[in-house]
């Protein structure tokens, strides 16, 4: 088990890690939607979900990985009026095979944003493994 930090991320703000390597896979935290030096992304759910996903892209780079290694994604949101622009934005970064993926509406998440996204990847090393 490896545990995985970037600063092209931001710092988890919490006791956890970015994410874990583990026997060929990298699972991440949930991200939401912070600069890596820790700013809050106001804007648009759209603006909120590529910085999401901009940071999920780094910190599977720090492991080894990239999106296109994701093969499990959990969405969360506050508002599933939400559903079809975080969809729009998620396709723009999940071209051609698209991971397996739940949406789960919850009534709160940290420091009261809108969204949160965790990914389950493999190691682009062992990627064709498996």
């Amino acid at each position: 088990m490896k545990i995985i930090s970037t600063k092209d991320a931001p710092a988890a703000i919490g006791p956890y890690s970015q994410a874990i390597k583990a026997g060929g896979l990298i699972f991440t935290s949930g991200q939401i939607p912070l600069t890596p030096q820790g700013e809050l992304v106001e804007g648009s759910i759209h603006d909120q979900v590529r910085q999401i996903l901009t940071n999920l892209s780094h910190v599977l780079d720090a492991a080894g990985s990239s999106l296109q290694h994701v093969v499990k994604t959990t969405i969360y949101l506050t508002n599933m009026d939400d559903f079809i622009a975080v969809n729009t934005v998620y396709a723009e970064y999940f071209v051609g095979s698209f991971p397996a993926r739940s949406t789960v509406a919850v009534k709160t998440l940290p420091k009261n944003v809108n969204v949160e996204i965790d990914a389950i990847a493999l190691d682009k090393t062992q990627a064709y493994r498996f």
